[in-house]
C-alpha cells in the first residue's frame, strides 16, 4: 500500500519527465533540424522552430474526416503520447534511477519497455486506418511492415545482453533495465565480445530511425508518395500530440541506448562528490550523450541517405541487420569460451 507521500512523490515525479521528456524532446527536434540543414547546405528552420509548430498546432481547429471513426481519431493521438512518456518513466535518467524503480514491481520491466515501444506506432496505425483515408490506410499497412521487420534484430539485441548478463552471475532480473545499466555490455567482455557488442550497437543505431519513422525509414509517411500516410487527415490538436509523441520517443529511444551500452557518468571520473554539483554535471553530461545518440543515429543517417521503399526496409531488417545482430551474438556467446580457454583479457581489466 502506498503512502501519500510516496503518491505524491509519483505525481510530482511524473509531471517533472513529462515536461522533461516534450522540452528536450522538441529542442533536439529542432537542433536535428538545424544540423540536417547545414549539412545539405541550407540555413535551416531556428532551433525553437518546433516548440513554435506545436503551439500552432494547438491553436489549429481539429478537423474530423467525414469517413472517419471519431472516437477511435481522438483517442488514438492520446494513447500515443502516453505510451511515449509512460518508457521514460522505466528509464534512468542523467544517473537518476527510474521514478518506478522500487515503487512497483519492475521484474521484467525491459520486456514492457519493449511493449510500450510498439504502442506510438500502433497508435498511429489505428488512427491512420480510423481516418478513413485511402492514403492513411496505405501509410498504415506499410507502419505494420516496418514494425515486423525490426523487431527481430531487436529482440536478438535484447537476448544477447540478458544472456550475458545471466553468464557473469547475474542470476535474477536480467531483463530489468536497472540491471543491464548497472552492468554494462563491455565491463563484462573479452575482445570478441567487443566486437559483437559494437555490432549490437550498430544494429540498434539503425533500428532507432525505423521506430521514430525518419528517413530513409518512413515509408509510411511517404509526402512525396501518400501525401503524409498516416497523419495526412490529421490537424490541430491531434497532429500536435503526435508531434509531441515523436519528440519524447526521440528521447526515450536515446535513453535506452545510453541505458544498455553508455550508462556511465563524468562525476565519478571527475572524483566530484558533492551531489548538488555531481548531480547538475551528470545531467549535462546525459543531454551531450542524447545529442550524440541523436546526430548518429537520425541526423547523418537521414542526411547520407534517401528514402528506401517498403519492401527495401523490410529486406534490410531481416537480412542483413538481422545477420549483423546474429553475428554480434555468436561474437558474445563465443566470448566467454575464448576468455576462459586462452586467457584473453576482459575489456575493463586492460584500462585499471
Amino acid at each position: 500500500m502506498l503512502d501519500i507521500n510516496t503518491i505524491l512523490t509519483v505525481f510530482l515525479g511524473i509531471i517533472g519527465i513529462t515536461f522533461f521528456g516534450i522540452f528536450f524532446g522538441l529542442l533536439f527536434k529542432g537542433i536535428d533540424r538545424k544540423l540536417s540543414a547545414h549539412m545539405q547546405g541550407r540555413i535551416g528552420p531556428p532551433i525553437r522552430q518546433p516548440f513554435r509548430d506545436v503551439v500552432k498546432l494547438f491553436t489549429k481547429e481539429n478537423i474530423v474526416p467525414d469517413n472517419a471513426i471519431p472516437w477511435v481519431f481522438h483517442l488514438a493521438p492520446v494513447i500515443g503520447l502516453i505510451a511515449s512518456v509512460t518508457i521514460l518513466l522505466y528509464l534512468p535518467i542523467a544517473g537518476f534511477q527510474p521514478l518506478f524503480d522500487g515503487i512497483i514491481n519492475t521484474r521484467g520491466d525491459f520486456i514492457l519497455i519493449l511493449y510500450l515501444l510498439i504502442l506510438p506506432s500502433l497508435a498511429m496505425v489505428i488512427g491512420g486506418f480510423a481516418s478513413g483515408s485511402p492514403y492513411a490506410t496505405v501509410g498504415a499497412q506499410r507502419e505494420m511492415a516496418t514494425m515486423i521487420a525490426y523487431e527481430f534484430p531487436l529482440a536478438i539485441i535484447i537476448i544477447t545482453i540478458a544472456w550475458k548478463l545471466l553468464q557473469n552471475g547475474v542470476t535474477s532480473n536480467v531483463f530489468t533495465i536497472s540491471a543491464i545499466s548497472t552492468t554494462p555490455l563491455w565491463s563484462i567482455v573479452g575482445p570478441a565480445g567487443l566486437i559483437g557488442g559494437i555490432l549490437l550497437l550498430l544494429a540498434l543505431v539503425i533500428i532507432t530511425p525505423a521506430e521514430l519513422s525518419k528517413i530513409p525509414f518512413d515509408s509510411p509517411e511517404a509526402e512525396t508518395e501518400i501525401g503524409g500516410g498516416l497523419l495526412v487527415e490529421y490537424s490541430g490538436r491531434n497532429l500536435g500530440m503526435f508531434y509531441l509523441m515523436d519528440a519524447v520517443k526521440t528521447i526515450a529511444m536515446a535513453t535506452i541506448i545510453i541505458a544498455i551500452f553508455f550508462p556511465y557518468n563524468l562525476s565519478p571520473i571527475l572524483g566530484i562528490t558533492e551531489a548538488i554539483t555531481a548531480n547538475i554535471i551528470d545531467f549535462v553530461f546525459f543531454l551531450v550523450k542524447i545529442l550524440l545518440v541523436v546526430l548518429f543515429s537520425i541526423t547523418l543517417i537521414r542526411v547520407g541517405v534517401a528514402r528506401l521503399k517498403i519492401d527495401q526496409i523490410v529486406y534490410t531488417y531481416w537480412v542483413p541487420l538481422t545477420l549483423m545482430a546474429l553475428v554480434g551474438l555468436i561474437l558474445v556467446m563465443w566470448d566467454g569460451f575464448l576468455v576462459e580457454q586462452f586467457g584473453l583479457p576482459v575489456i575493463s581489466t586492460m584500462f585499471n
